[in-house]
């Protein structure tokens, strides 16, 4: 158990107001918790302290080569006024799958959500009640040594913001066009495609701007061999619907394991639905579109009844 010191702010900043559009990650609250790593001593100095710049060498080599990873996940106010967060274990098991393969040292899991518990406890009061808004919380990891060589860091900053934010997209849940990526790729099979790391989204940034840039919302992302096979749209995992059945790309090694997917499944099995873990081509989910068009097409008279399948009143 970690014994974590505090240093509350002597300047409050103000909240927002309780109707006051928050967009998202573009408020902070009031503190943040830290917590460093050095080779022979592990992790240690856990400490929550005011929101603030860090300072880092210009050497430091998260700039170079890019060993970090970081989390996300949210706290709910209950209709009871209490404060709840949702699976916070698995994004701690999450956070050392990550580690694993970006050579970070692991953080105990008991201690990961000790750390995320005790700075949402005191950053409480910001957490807002609308509809559809929650206190984003971001953990992250950075290596900093001062070392222009490739290799792992020996020492790192754990460190946890928070942000009371409104739904990441403007559009809610409202339908949004889809772009189809099929130059470049998101991740491949063996990279780190599965893991919470800040190269992934870089690499996502050209796709996004090509759609934004024609006019669509999100990105759909194919698999990295054969460009065939749908594997996220944007930063998250897709269901889709078809023959009566629930189907999501199967983790494959360049799929994030969605915190959100694996609840979703789980629910669904809950309901009695089927669910299927497989591979989802592009030809596929075009060919359950043009079944759906052509029925409907029929039933409404735009598309001419060959089988006779329509019957006046």
């Amino acid at each position: 158990m970690l014994d974590i010191k505090i240093t509350k702010t002597t300047a409050p900043k103000e909240k927002p107001a309780k109707d006051a559009p928050l967009g998202f990650g573009k408020i902070f609250t009031d503190h943040m918790f830290i917590m460093n790593y050095t080779e022979g001593q592990g992790w240690h100095d856990p400490r929550i302290v005011p929101f603030q710049n860090i300072s880092l060498s210009p050497a430091a080599m998260v700039y170079h080569y890019g060993q970090e990873m970081f989390e996300g996940l949210k706290a709910y106010k209950g209709d009871d006024d209490e404060v709840y967060l949702f699976r916070p274990d698995m994004n701690a098991k999450r956070t050392n799958n990550t580690n694993d393969r970006l050579c970070i040292p692991n953080i105990p899991e008991e201690d990961f959500v000790q750390a995320v518990k005790a700075v949402v406890d005191i950053d409480r009061d910001w957490i807002p009640t609308a509809l559809g808004t929650s206190l984003y919380i971001r953990p992250f990891i950075i290596a900093t040594d001062e070392f222009l060589g490739v290799a792992p860091s020996n020492t790192y900053l754990f460190m946890v913001i928070l942000s009371p934010s409104g739904a990441y997209y403007s559009s809610g849940l409202a339908p949004v066009g889809i772009w189809i990526e099929d130059e470049y790729v998101r991740a491949v099979r063996g990279g780190m495609g599965f893991a919470k790391t800040g190269g992934n989204y870089a690499a996502s940034l050209i796709g996004q701007v090509k759609a934004h840039n024609d006019n669509y919302s999100q990105v759909l992302w194919l698999d990295g061999v054969e460009r065939k096979y749908i594997e996220e749209v944007g930063s998250m995992n897709i269901f889709f619907k078809i023959d009566g059945k629930v189907v999501t790309p199967m983790l494959n090694g360049s799929i994030l394991p969605g915190i959100t997917r694996d609840s979703t499944i789980k629910l669904c099995k809950s309901w009695g639905l089927e669910v299927e873990e497989r591979k989802i081509s592009v030809e596929e989910l075009l060919d359950a579109q043009k079944n759906y068009d052509t029925m409907t097409g029929i039933q409404y008279g735009k598309l001419e009844d060959k089988f006779g399948w329509r019957v006046k009143v």
